[in-house]
């Protein structure tokens, strides 16, 4: 185990890059400060801060994008309770789990529990209920993440529908559909929503994945 002196870059850090991209950020971002618990965390995670994941573990509470939309996990804040590593434990089992959105979507990084692809960001999409690749390692993730890009890969007219309640919801909640997005009845017009606690459905979905 890597003691923190070693994991600290002080000579090519990753985190003026995510500033950089942030300022660039071409809608609302936040880098939320870090915790007083970052040192633990970098230690947890064993990853150097010349990695983005280890930049935003140490130096950054997490990353709330467009209003809280998407919410990438760092050392934990107030406005986004739950650290990395917090948030992994007892959780992951081949993949640690990097960020969430307010559908309910879950990211993470494949340690090869997810199939192909190891060390790609994979996607656990509500309407499908499957972990997708998206092809591209954590650094690009986040680099996409900051990028109004999201707003396609959501869908423009869905993210303006529920801005509305997104401003009204923590970084601790997320919709819970039903009937269910990804099943023949439920879609974005016709099924009901409300706010659940994101761990309550991280954990309605596993137990999904696991019937199906």
């Amino acid at each position: 185990m890597r003691h923190l002196s070693e994991l600290l870059d002080t000579a090519d850090p990753a985190f003026p890059l995510i500033q950089q991209w942030a300022s660039a950020a071409d809608l609302p971002v936040e880098l939320l400060p870090p915790s007083a618990d970052r040192a633990e965390v970098l230690l947890a995670l064993q990853v150097t801060t010349r990695s983005a994941m280890g930049a935003l573990a140490y130096e950054s509470g997490g990353i709330l994008v467009d209003g809280g939309w998407l919410r990438i996990l760092g050392s934990g804040h107030p406005r986004l309770e739950r650290s990395i590593t917090a948030w992994n434990a007892g959780k992951s089992d081949g993949f640690l789990l990097v960020a969430d959105d307010v559908l309910g979507g879950f990211f993470a990084v494949n340690g090869g529990g997810l199939g192909d692809g190891q060390g790609m960001v994979y996607y656990l999409a509500p309407d499908t209920l499957v972990w997708e690749s998206l092809e591209v390692g954590f650094t690009d993730f986040v680099e996409w993440a900051l990028t109004s890009r999201i707003r396609a890969f959501y869908g423009r007219e869905i993210m303006e529908k529920y801005a509305p309640e997104v401003d009204a919801m923590s970084g601790e909640q997320c919709f819970g559909f039903f009937p269910f997005l990804w099943t023949r009845e439920g879609s974005h017009e016709s099924s009901a929503r409300r706010a659940v606690p994101v761990e309550e459905q991280w954990k309605l979905n596993q137990d999904l994945l696991a019937q199906v």
